[in-house]
């Protein structure tokens, strides 16, 4: 497996790495042994970067996360949590001094490490990203040893730019994919340029670009999927990407059309991301084995050639840019 700088955290890790937020249930039932599978099938693959949140089945995909790293004993293993979203209510007032360390020795613990390795801010209230008192008390975990750095994880453009002006700032976690392209303007080149790891999420828009759905497709009821349509319980760009089903599930059709014989469009879309200068690592989900073996194995893949990125930019602007391209 490649490997890439993780910005300022001085780590080497695989460029496509592990998401684990299908481990807390808001991808429907998961077993603990599906998930341990996912995760050593990852490892076996060649994955060495691990992304997780407190707030992920509160706290069980960190639990699972902390088994794996016993049974695989790998000191290349990279693991990336997040915190903030436990917060009820979720208000700028609550990221305090006090609370990030109360939020972070409990991720310590359920992680069974001495350290973490990496601590991001799960998508706050916008306003915090300006606070420089959030910044400080991260800082501080730092110095003090819970953590070895710290990055931000955004919903918008303009969150991430303002968060590139702190320079304690390792790395900035994104929506990016291939109907998810606004990243690619600004950001992407900012964070380069400041030696920030850019770590891309959602990279099959919820699945959409596995191109498996069909009009018909229906979702258990504890599927954010489901749910969250509509931004129902979070953001609604983290469900689809924020493009509307129906639409969704059409042009997903065609992205399926262009991708080339003996790839998997899910393989296609990742391969996509690993193209774009400026990103360290993409971080799909994967709720069986073979899927978390088939997203490792998308880092084999040739780059897309500058007429297969030309067609996949066309089916954006045409199908998918006016819904997603001003929102987020």
């Amino acid at each position: 497996m490649e490997t890439a700088k993780l910005g300022k955290t001085g780590f080497d890790v695989s460029v496509v790495g592990q998401g684990c937020w299908q481990f807390g249930g808001n991808w429907g039932e998961v077993s603990n042994d599906e998930s341990l599978g996912v995760l050593h099938a990852a490892a076996d693959g060649g994955v060495t970067f691990y992304d997780t949140a407190d707030v992920y089945g509160n706290g069980h995909s960190e639990e699972l996360i902390g088994q794996f790293l016993r049974e695989r004993r790998d000191d290349s293993l990279v693991v990336a949590t997040k915190l903030g979203r436990r917060a009820k209510p979720l208000v700028a007032e609550a990221f305090t001094r006090e609370n990030l360390r109360a939020w972070t020795e409990r991720s310590l613990r359920l992680l069974g490490v001495d350290v973490i390795d990496l601590t991001q801010l799960h998508c706050p209230p916008t306003v915090v990203f300006s606070d420089a008192a959030v910044y400080d008390a991260m800082d501080e975990l730092v110095d003090d040893g819970w953590i070895r750095n710290y990055g931000v994880s955004v919903e918008t453009v303009e969150e991430a730019l303002t968060a590139l002006e702190h320079p304690g700032v390792a790395t900035i976690q994104l929506i990016c994919n291939v109907f998810r392209r606004k990243p690619l303007e600004q950001v992407l080149p900012a964070a380069k340029a400041a030696g920030v790891g850019i770590i891309a999420r959602v990279p099959l828009a919820s699945g959409l670009l596995s191109g498996r759905f069909t009009a018909d497709t229906t979702f258990v009821a504890t599927d954010h999927r489901t749910y969250n349509r509509n931004g129902e319980s979070f953001d609604q760009g983290e469900t689809f990407s924020g493009v509307p089903y129906e639409v969704g599930v059409e042009a997903a059709q065609e992205f399926a059309a262009l991708v080339p014989e003996g790839v998997t469009p899910a393989q296609y879309a990742l391969r996509w991301i690993l193209d774009q200068d400026g990103i360290s690592t993409v971080i799909p989900g994967a709720s069986r084995a073979t899927q978390a073996a088939a997203n490792a194995a998308a880092a084999d893949l040739p780059p897309l050639t500058a007429e297969q990125s030309t067609a996949l930019a066309e089916l954006y602007d045409r199908r998918i840019r006016e819904y997603v391209h001003g929102r987020w």
